[in-house]
């Protein structure tokens, strides 16, 4: 008899499912006995001991569904030590009911805070097993996490129906999409929609640059301007500031509901253009995963159960130069996958004639 746990933590988005689905599907067909449980809600059914036994039907019919069958919430890694309202030690209160329904392993899909708790938890003797999930792209040791490309897919979307609107009315468009540290979601929905200014987080933008991009496509007969941004994407005076004055400032321009908003404003102001703004938000989250993620998902759940298998833990199990591998979760924990300045894909951008913003 196995008995696993699983558990989705972080934001949702598309493929979890099916991931799990890859883990259950590839111990059954090996076991002849297998019990699972479902921690609902990320870390805080596991902190409170919300859970329950799932059969076999609850993943039958899940590989195109979005989002996760067993909930998910975000939980701050910094606050795992601190005692909730009652006193409650949370990370006590995890191991106890792991030891209390007898686990084997708990397999637990999320990003980099999730990561980083299932690596304490490794820490303190639990058998876990680490499957990468954000839109984001950005976990360490992974060159894919699945829920990227159904993003990726969604984003250019929108972006793709944004040139038409733009080009139709001469105007220039700020399309925001995802992504608070790193860019890779922006950079390949950017690339792939064919914008022609892209600014992401890693690469704080200057405003006369992006001025004069759209200044040239206008001298050049083209009317319109489609700039993707990340909604972490920074300008080079506040990328000087501390995180005290950053902080401040961002208090004093509360009117400005998020970068898009505030580059749109400094561009009017500049230049007297026409600015229209589009935040997908979490559609980009949403629906069914692509089949690429689809695969991918497939393929890490499957991984995660030969290891559970051979009863090896401790592991994330990422995919490099399109083969599944394993990592020390010590070894990645914590750690973010940013876009360089110096990565190659930058400088093919900018070979492209794309304005990064520098």
């Amino acid at each position: 008899m196995k008995r696993i746990g699983l558990l989705t933590s972080g934001g949702d988005c598309q493929a979890l499912n099916a991931t799990m689905r890859g883990v259950v599907k590839g111990l059954s067909s090996n076991l002849d006995e297998l019990e699972v449980y479902g921690f609902m809600n990320g870390y805080r059914g596991l902190i409170y001991g919300d859970y329950r036994l799932l059969t076999s039907q609850d993943f039958s019919g899940i590989l195109t569904k979005g989002g996760t069958i067993i909930g998910s919430s975000r939980q701050p890694f910094k606050l795992m030590r601190v005692p909730d309202e009652k006193g409650l030690d949370k990370v006590e209160a995890m191991k106890q009911n792991y030891y209390k329904l007898r686990l084997d392993c708990l397999v637990i899909l999320g990003g980099n805070g999730t990561q980083k708790t299932a690596n304490l938890l490794r820490e303190e003797g639990l058998n876990i097993i680490h499957l990468p999930k954000t839109i984001d792209n950005d976990i360490w040791g992974t060159d894919m996490t699945f829920g990227f490309y159904s993003a990726v897919n969604i984003a250019t979307d929108a972006i793709d129906r944004i040139h038409t609107t733009a080009a139709s009315h001469n105007r220039v468009f700020i399309v925001e999409i995802m992504g608070h540290k790193v860019g890779w979601l922006t950079l390949y929905a950017g690339i792939a929609g064919g914008a022609d200014i892209i600014l992401i987080p890693e690469i704080p933008y200057h405003l006369d640059k992006v001025l004069e991009a759209i200044e040239a496509r206008t001298k050049a007969g083209k009317g319109f301007t489609v700039i993707a941004v990340a909604e972490g994407a920074v300008s080079a005076e506040d990328a000087k500031l501390s995180k005290k004055e950053m902080k401040k400032k961002m208090e004093e321009k509360k009117y400005h509901p998020s970068v898009a908003y505030e580059l749109a404003a400094e561009i009017e102001r500049a230049s007297g253009t026409e600015v229209r703004i589009t935040v997908p938000g979490h559609t980009q989250r949403g629906g069914s995963p692509c089949p690429y993620d689809r695969v991918l998902s497939t393929r890490l759940g499957v991984a995660a159960a030969k290891l559970i298998l051979d009863e090896q833990y401790g592991y994330m199990v990422g995919i490099v130069n399109n083969k599944i591998k394993k990592v020390p979760l010590g070894e990645v924990a914590g750690k973010l996958k940013m876009v360089s300045p110096d990565d190659q894909i930058i400088k093919e951008c900018k070979l492209l004639g794309l304005c990064m913003g520098d």
